[in-house]
């Protein structure tokens, strides 16, 4: 595997995760990352490869996808930086049973597999944060199965616009998100046809709540957002 360039920090430099480890291990972290860098909608993995390296996005946006039976992508999860990502089909030595994708320009620090397994199995720390990190990732992945499946479109598609304005905020006005989703995008992270999800918006455009420009959402109400998330 090529060093990281010397342009970019050792990955221990831009996440303090990997403080617990020795100086010895550090250097050795080091000599097994690079870089590399996505193009908006280039694919970091595709559902069914077998994991190679652990990911870290240091820079963009990420969204997991997976196909359904009939053949539709369902969002599965979306990630900021700087998140890892693929530790699991790591530990559980099988493929991934989703595809990464980048949203917008992104780049990712990429670990060699075996070498994070080793610094893990000696590390007790480190195997801690990633045993809470699938604790919480197992966790989430429950809460959003009811939330898909229970809450009427409304709700699904107010709690996929906080879920947005939680992990990724607003741009410097306070009112316009700081990602822009297609209606495709963003129907597939509420559970919906694209057409309900165009007139899921266009009511809550009607109720004051949002208000829409091709991609660009601007948050009116996030209370009354969040309201119809937890009850709609």
């Amino acid at each position: 595997m090529k060093r990281l360039p010397a342009e970019y920090k050792p990955i221990d430099e831009i996440s303090d995760l990997w403080n617990v480890l020795s100086p010895t291990q550090i250097n050795y972290l080091r000599e097994h990352c690079t870089v590399r860098h996505l193009k908006k909608n280039e694919l970091i993995h595709k559902e069914g490869d077998k994991p190679a390296y652990l990911f870290c996005l240091v820079e963009g946006k990420i969204k997991f996808t997976k196909k359904g039976p009939g053949g539709r992508v369902q969002i599965v999860r979306m990630i900021k930086p700087v998140s890892y990502m693929g530790y699991r089909a790591i530990f559980a030595e099988n493929s991934y049973t989703t595809a990464g994708m980048a949203v917008e320009p992104s780049v990712v620090y990429i670990i060699d597999a075996d070498a994070f397994r080793q610094l893990v199995f000696n590390c007790a720390k480190l195997s801690r944060y990633f045993l809470e990190q699938l604790s919480l990732d197992l966790g989430g992945a429950d809460s959003r199965v009811i939330s898909l499946t229970q809450k009427h479109v409304r709700g699904r598609i107010a709690e996929a616009i906080c879920f947005l304005i939680d992990n990724y905020g607003y741009e410097l006005d306070g009112v316009t998100l700081a990602i822009y989703l297609s209606r495709e995008d963003l129907a597939s992270l509420s559970n919906m046809t694209v057409s309900n999800a165009i007139r899921t918006l266009a009511l809550l455009v009607n109720q004051k709540l949002i208000t829409t420009d091709g991609r660009v959402i601007k948050i009116m109400n996030e209370e009354g957002l969040r309201h119809i998330s937890k009850f709609g």
